[in-house]
């Protein structure tokens, strides 16, 4: 089979577990992080690092990659794997994250048109916004330009096609925490809805190029932090025949564990779930330990162009006064380019002086921070200690357990 997931060990008492995804251009061992190279780009470092760094796969943005430099040149280069000159398995998202944030004038921070502010919307202060919603799809105007778009379900399966990434995710509406119930519920029938269209376009692409690699088509589930619209997520999009799931959505983060339990404990054994837009280990941790199988964030590299460092003992600012003459490595025991061959003094200068490889070396650093911690995770579930590395890292990362 192009495409399947074998489950491996499973933690006692949770529903955490290992296993293989096995994709055309290669397997991918979960639980795993998955480096987000947005633009067909890990900014700063180039993709033989994230290989040496541990990166089993990379994960591309449909949205930016359609406005710049278009998907039918990313496939006339051979699909986005080949085009960026990775050989390793790849993700698209569908879009839909950016168009509506983006949007809306928040990155991280989503809004849609809420019920308790009558016809008005949600928007950033003092930004203008960019994209409507209908029950077709979205039309919105480009950040770069803004320039006329609309993306419906099919547009967004025709469009990962043509970037050809091994995995890739259905076109859904996204809500945030501030939306009533009335309006989550109304988007959750919207998503669903959106889901069976991206299904039957996808398998008709499918066979439509039958020549290409199969590509697996995971659907993403909504519901934000209602219990029973994220279990009807789950079981409506289950009877659908994905390959895989995205757990998507605002989460509220304190309850994230509980609410990606919500939906594992709907879905099959035998589908991998990826749980978008999560880095931080504490995180990782209560979302493994609930059954999500892979992540991706652009937060490891996004921190370190700014001079955040990970290290075991907490996150730190290394253009700090006291890192100018501190010869030791960013994070002791770290075995990624940077520690063993620079440190936290010249790190410090290469901020100062505004040098371009600064943000290469800590970016280096952060991306195998996270993906060293899976591999930790990984193999403490399969050699059944993960309770004691969770205390352990929790207790030295954040000073608690």
């Amino acid at each position: 089979m192009p495409f399947r997931f074998e489950p491996r060990s499973h933690l006692a008492g949770a529903a955490g577990r290992t296993g293989t995804i096995h994709t055309p251009h290669g397997s991918i061992q979960t639980p795993a992080f998955i480096p987000v190279a947005t633009k067909a780009a890990i900014k700063a470092v180039l993709p033989e690092a994230m290989r040496a760094a541990g990166a089993q796969a990379l994960l591309a943005n449909a949205y930016h990659l359609y406005l710049q430099p278009g998907a039918e040149i990313v496939e006339e280069g051979g699909g986005v794997g080949q085009f960026m000159g990775w050989d390793g398995p790849t993700f698209t998202d569908s879009g839909g994250f950016q168009v509506l944030s983006l949007g809306a004038g928040f990155k991280k921070v989503l809004a849609m048109a809420t019920e308790g502010l009558g016809n008005d919307e949600i928007v950033a202060e003092s930004k203008e916004r960019l994209a409507q919603v209908d029950d077709d799809g979205v039309t919105f105007k480009s950040h770069l330009d803004g320039s006329l778009h609309r993306f419906t379900p099919e547009v967004s399966m025709q469009i990962q096609h043509q970037l050809g990434a091994d995995i890739i995710f259905s076109f859904d509406e996204l809500t945030t925490l501030v939306n009533t119930r009335r309006y989550q519920e109304e988007s959750l029938e919207r998503t669903r809805l959106w889901a069976e269209r991206c299904v039957a376009e996808h398998r008709r692409l499918t066979e439509a190029r039958g020549e290409r690699p199969y590509q697996a088509l995971f659907g993403v589930l909504q519901g934000a932090n209602y219990e029973d619209l994220r279990r009807k997520a789950a079981r409506d999009l289950s009877t659908m025949g994905f390959d895989g799931y995205g757990l998507g959505g605002a989460i509220e983060k304190p309850r994230l564990g509980e609410i990606v339990g919500w939906m594992t404990a709907e879905l099959q054994e035998d589908r991998p779930r990826h749980l978008l837009g999560i880095s931080e280990p504490d995180d990782l941790f209560a979302a493994v330990a609930a059954g999500a199988d892979t992540f991706d964030c652009v937060s490891p590299t996004r921190v370190a162009r700014n001079s955040a460092i990970y290290s075991r003992f907490g996150r730190y600012n290394v253009t700090g006064a006291r890192y100018r003459r501190d010869f030791s490595p960013l994070d002791e025991g770290c075995d990624c380019y940077t520690c063993t061959h620079v440190t936290r003094a010249y790190l410090h200068h290469l901020f100062k002086a505004k040098e371009m490889n600064a943000a290469t070396l800590a970016s280096i650093h952060n991306e195998r921070f996270i993906l060293r911690l899976m591999d930790e995770i990984r193999e403490s579930i399969d050699g059944g200690y993960f309770s004691e590395l969770r205390t352990e890292r929790m207790h030295d990362y954040y000073g608690r357990t």
